[in-house]
């Protein structure tokens, strides 16, 4: 029986919910390379990814979707290319209640627009019950202007069902046939 194993890429800036959203769905235990804060990052979270997340996701007794998460921070921007080598699409996390949540999309598309041309993205918002603009459609708009229409979702990245929305919508961008 042949074997398939995929590897998504989550990434967004720090605390928008990576490493939460691979736990929440991977079906073993999440491996995490955290480290204490010590910079800006310390103002929102006590710890941060350094180096990366990972975890698994198994479709069925066949298919296998390996999860990375990348660093947040730009200082670690090294990683993001290592990762996303080999990876069939990017799970793209903002968190709303950042101060400027759309130049985060920008920075990220940007950074990984070289992926993005043969690998397709999925976007999540995160923490729109703390602040619920801008929403899913602005965004829509912003990224419409310069010819994208990726999959947008409000989403809880604790959410097992959220975060599989996000990977299911990667995957049938991929190949609209598969079976949900």
């Amino acid at each position: 029986m042949k074997k398939y194993d995929n590897k998504i890429i989550f990434t967004g800036p720090v605390g928008a919910g990576k490493t939460t959203a691979i736990g929440a769905i991977s079906d073993i235990p999440p491996i995490t390379t955290d480290a204490a804060a010590s910079d800006m990052t310390l103002n929102r979270k006590g710890y941060t990814t350094v180096a990366l997340d990972y975890g698994v996701l198994n479709l069925d007794e066949r298919t296998k979707v390996h999860l990375y998460g990348t660093p947040g921070q730009e200082r670690f921007d090294f990683m993001w290319e290592i990762l996303s080598t080999g990876g069939i699409g990017l799970i793209l996390l903002l968190d709303n209640s950042r101060p400027n949540p759309v130049k985060d999309m920008q920075f990220f598309m940007q950074a990984f627009q070289d992926f993005l041309k043969h690998a397709p993205v999925v976007i999540g918002v995160t923490k729109t019950d703390i602040k619920a603009a801008p929403s899913t459609d602005a965004y829509a708009e912003i990224l419409e202007k310069v010819g994208m229409r990726p999959p947008i979702f409000e989403i809880d990245g604790r959410n097992r069902d959220d975060v599989k929305n996000l990977v299911m919508a990667l995957l049938f961008s991929i190949d609209p046939g598969l079976q949900g």
